[in-house]
């Protein structure tokens, strides 16, 4: 397998001793760039290409880098032992990191040389034969399905899901072995156990498909927004407590007969 160690992309964040997000000891790397602008995103940094300057702690920093593969890689093998003794490996996430498909390729073919488990985090919005030419790399693919419903899809992340859906449909029936949905749980978006089930329904008919987690709202992300001097509009929404998380739980499980959680 020849890897272009060469090849640049951009970055914002590289998180390492991640036990989420893919299976045993993972090292995150965060792409910049998203065709998508969910309200309640918890990384809006992420959302565009460019490098920004942002405000924490009253203090201004730059976000996002331009790196080589080989430059992520010489952090992600520091912990090659952890990811050995536990299954783990690299997950990219973002943003959409199939925004940058030449650098999330060659990452993931990078990390399969080294022998490590490879993981995305993404919501399969881009053409199909970009998310095909990364397959032969990933072991697995952790997508966002958010809502059904294309009208109020398009209402809280700006895009249609169709596309998306088609997506989910042909990377199952590519024969991946672990393609994980993933439900971000948004009260006044999708929080109700009927927009679960129909979900869940949907994830039920993937062939393959065994597991599917919930992903509570929470809001860590919020005053990112105002250090990028941005309105934050879901301030006025609480996360979901564990009791009203129940009656979705038994919602999705009602629709998908496999492994259900709370979390991932």
């Amino acid at each position: 397998m020849q890897v272009n160690e060469n090849q640049k992309g951009r970055i914002f964040d590289i998180q390492r001793y991640s036990i989420h997000d893919g299976p045993g000891i993972r090292t995150l790397v965060f792409l910049k760039g998203c065709v998508l602008r969910c309200r309640w995103c918890c990384n809006p940094e992420s959302q565009e290409y460019a490098i920004q300057t942002m405000k924490q702690g009253g203090e201004e920093k730059i976000v996002g880098q331009d790196v080589t593969v080989g430059e992520v890689m010489e952090t992600v093998l520091k912990d090659r032992l952890y990811y050995r003794r536990t299954g783990g490996g690299i997950t990219l996430s973002g943003g959409e990191c199939l925004c940058q498909p030449d650098f999330t390729r060659e990452l993931l073919k990078a990390a399969k040389h080294h022998g490590m488990t490879t993981a995305i985090e993404s919501m399969a919005c881009a053409e199909y034969k970009v998310i095909e030419s990364i397959l032969p790399y990933l072991d697995y693919y952790l997508m966002d399905i958010k809502h059904m419903d294309e009208e109020k899809h398009l209402a809280f992340t700006g895009k249609r899901n169709g596309l998306m859906k088609e997506n989910a449909k042909k990377v199952a029936e590519s024969g991946l072995t672990n393609l994980i949905i993933r439900i971000p749980v948004i009260p006044t978006f999708n929080a109700t156990p009927k927009e679960i089930r129909d979900i869940a329904a949907f994830a039920a008919t993937l062939p393959g498909v065994k597991k599917l987690h919930l992903l509570p709202y929470h809001r860590l992300g919020q005053d990112k927004y105002a250090g990028l001097g941005r309105r934050y509009e879901m301030a006025h929404i609480t996360p979901p407590t564990a009791e009203e998380m129940e009656p979705l739980l038994q919602a999705a499980k009602s629709a998908f007969p496999y492994e259900v959680q709370i979390g991932g």
